[in-house]
């Protein structure tokens, strides 16, 4: 009893105005959120979705990935209409102009497997009432134009599913190893450490090579090398934050109340450490996409004249020695690459900002 009574003496004058201006303070921020009218879309999404949403259309660096990445789906989709494909023809193969080695400079005359239709942008902007090459041609009289409009599908598609693939294999492996642990994580790891010490191209060039003869010519072989190679990254990042959620509150609760291992780890563990690997993904779409075009560049991959950023640019290796005449062959298709890649990874920069808690901390300080 006697130590009741001394207990509220204890608190200094400082401590209860402290605690008195929390509870007002807690009181005021429930009083904002219950009066502050809320939009349609904030409802729907729910106040922390549309914080993230509003960020990514209101900070320049995730504006000009976003205007970046919808400028190439644009261009992906009108594909048929900027470059219709020939009849009755794979629309993936570049036509040709002929046979010559030597690269036709821009808005060179089309006389050889042009086009069906003339476009209306080349009337109204070119003033052309039939085709040309308007970016030129490579050696072979492959149309430049043709593959890097054509090349945005092929790179769209490769990037979306080799990142997917990535994702939900690392995702799944590293859960596991973390979420059980003990003599499995141990085994997991270990093959993840065995995985990553090979070079990555490197390696991901010897498995396309071996599949290419059973499998043929395709883009297969190279997707299927760089998934093989290219989950590890994800396992090791998403086994660390389950290692810290795994030990929380809720979790041990969850455990507690006998609910089952894949409900606790799918439902409750996994939505809440997968932040940072989605932020990691959106990074690497434009990467995988880049290694795609160094296989195909070193001749690995698809046929000849498939429309591939990575293999446009190898019709330019012949040509390195003069590329003060050549330019346009190098110059199209690898600065299309460049800001592709660029796109994904400004967007994955500002997610990165917008969901990092310390970052955002440190910006609403200096503001």
């Amino acid at each position: 009893m006697a130590k009741s009574k001394i207990q509220p003496v204890l608190e200094t004058p400082v401590q209860a105005l402290t605690k008195e201006s929390e509870g007002k303070l807690a009181l005021l921020q429930a009083d904002v959120l219950a009066t502050r009218k809320m939009g349609r879309l904030e409802r729907a999404l729910g106040p922390d979705n549309y914080r993230i949403v509003k960020a990514l259309v209101t900070t320049p660096t995730s504006i000009a990935g976003l205007l970046l990445i919808a400028f190439f789906l644009v261009v992906a989709i009108a594909a048929p209409l900027i470059v219709p494909p020939l009849p009755e023809a794979d629309p993936y193969v570049i036509p040709r102009d002929g046979f010559s080695p030597i690269p036709q400079p821009p808005n060179t005359e089309w006389t050889r497997n042009a086009p069906p239709t003339v476009p209306v942008w080349l009337k109204t902007i070119l003033k052309k009432d039939s085709w040309v090459h308007v970016m030129g041609t490579t050696s072979e009289q492959y149309d430049i134009l043709y593959g890097v409009v054509w090349g945005t599908r092929t790179a769209l598609r490769t990037g979306l599913i080799i990142e997917i693939a990535v994702l939900l294999i690392g995702v799944v492996v590293g859960s596991i190893s973390a979420f059980y642990g003990g003599q499995l994580d141990n085994v997991i790891m270990r093959i993840v450490d065995i995985f990553m010490t090979l070079p990555f191209i490197l390696a991901a060039l010897i498995l396309a090579a071996i599949l290419t003869p059973k499998l043929g010519r395709s883009l297969v072989p190279v997707v299927i090398a760089l998934i093989t190679f290219g989950w590890m990254g994800y396992a090791r990042l998403i086994r660390g934050d389950i290692l810290s959620v795994k030990e929380r509150d809720y979790i041990l609760a969850a455990r507690v109340l006998g609910v089952k291992d894949m409900r606790i780890l799918f439902k409750h563990i996994i939505p809440n450490a997968i932040f940072p690997t989605l932020v990691q993904a959106s990074m690497d779409i434009g990467t995988y996409v880049l290694n795609f075009a160094a296989l195909s560049f070193l001749g690995i991959g698809a046929d000849l004249g498939y429309a591939d950023w990575g293999q446009m640019l190898s019709f330019a290796r012949d040509w390195i020695t003069a590329l003060d005449k050549y330019w346009y062959i190098v110059v199209f298709p690898g600065v299309t690459l460049v800001l592709f890649v660029l796109g994904w990874n400004l967007l994955g920069d500002a997610v990165r900002d917008i969901l990092d808690p310390r970052l955002r901390k440190m910006q609403e300080g200096k503001s």
